[in-house]
C-alpha cells in the first residue's frame, strides 16, 4: 500500500514525462536524494507546476509506493528563488550547484549539513551582485559551494602542505589522486598551482559561503580553484558536470 510522508526538499532537476507529467530529482532534508513524479503539472490549469521548477525550495507531500519514483501529492513553497531563476547569470551558477549536488549526493541517505549548505547557497545567490561580464563557472560563490560539498562528502582538498611528504614549502601542484597539494619533489602526476591559487582555495575553504563573493581572487586563482574541483570530481566520482561547459 505504501505510505505518504512530508519532507522539505529542493528541486535539482525537472524533466518532461508523458503528456503532462514531470520527473523530478529532489534533494530532501529527511531522505537525501529522492526521485519523484508530479502528475499533470504541465497542464495549463495546474498551479503546482510553477512551484516545482529547478532550484525551488519546497515542502512536499510524497507518496512512497512500490516503484522507485515517489508521487507528489502536495506542494507548499518555502522559497521559489525567483530572482535566481529569472536572471541568466544567477541561473547558470545555480544549475552548476544543483548538478554538483545531484552527482555527489546520489543516494537516498539524509545529510542535513549538505541540505543546509544547498539551501544557504541558493539564498545567497538570490542576493548576490551580477557581474557586468563573467563566466558562470568562475563565480566565487559557485566555486566555494562546490569546494564545501567536496569537503562534506569526504573529499576535502588539502592545500596547506604536501599530501605526500608533509612539506609546507615549495608547493607547486595539485594531485586529485593524492587528494591535495604536492611539492616539487612529488609533482609528477599533478597540474600546476600558483601561490595565488593555493591561497585562494584555502581562503574559500576556510570562510563562510556568505563571504565567498567578497573574496578577492584573480582570474588565474579562480581557474585553478575550478581545476581542483573538476579534477576531484573526475578522480573520486568519475564524472564531469555538464553545466560547467554550458
Amino acid at each position: 500500500m505504501g505510505r505518504t510522508y512530508k519532507t522539505e526538499a529542493i528541486v535539482l532537476r525537472s524533466m518532461r514525462f508523458a503528456e503532462a507529467d514531470r520527473i523530478l530529482h529532489l534533494y530532501t532534508l529527511d531522505r537525501g536524494r529522492v526521485g519523484a513524479i508530479a502528475k499533470g503539472i504541465r497542464k495549463t490549469k495546474s498551479r503546482v507546476g510553477a512551484r516545482l521548477e529547478p532550484l525551488s525550495h519546497v515542502q512536499l507531500m510524497l507518496h512512497e509506493g512500490s516503484g522507485e519514483l515517489h508521487t507528489v501529492t502536495g506542494v507548499d513553497l518555502v522559497n521559489p528563488h525567483s530572482r535566481t531563476r529569472e536572471q541568466p547569470y544567477r541561473l547558470g551558477v545555480g544549475l552548476i550547484g544543483a548538478e554538483a549536488m545531484l552527482r555527489l549526493y546520489g543516494e537516498p541517505e539524509a545529510n542535513p549539513r549538505a541540505f543546509a549548505a544547498l539551501a544557504r547557497f541558493l539564498d545567497l545567490l538570490d542576493v548576490t551582485a551580477d557581474p557586468a561580464d563573467g563566466r558562470h563557472s568562475l563565480d566565487l560563490l559557485g566555486i566555494s559551494f562546490q569546494l564545501k560539498l567536496l569537503w562534506l562528502s569526504g573529499y576535502l582538498p588539502h592545500v596547506r602542505a604536501c599530501v605526500e611528504c608533509g612539506a609546507e614549502q615549495d608547493l607547486v601542484g595539485f594531485s586529485a589522486r593524492a587528494g591535495g597539494a604536492v611539492c616539487r619533489a612529488h609533482a609528477r602526476e599533478s597540474f600546476t598551482l600558483s601561490r595565488e591559487g593555493l591561497a585562494g582555495i584555502e581562503r574559500l575553504l576556510s570562510t563562510p559561503l556568505a563571504d565567498a563573493a567578497g573574496a578577492e581572487l584573480g582570474d588565474r586563482a579562480r581557474r585553478e580553484a575550478l581545476a581542483v574541483v573538476t579534477s576531484s570530481y573526475e578522480e573520486h566520482g568519475g564524472f564531469r558536470l555538464r553545466t560547467l561547459s554550458a
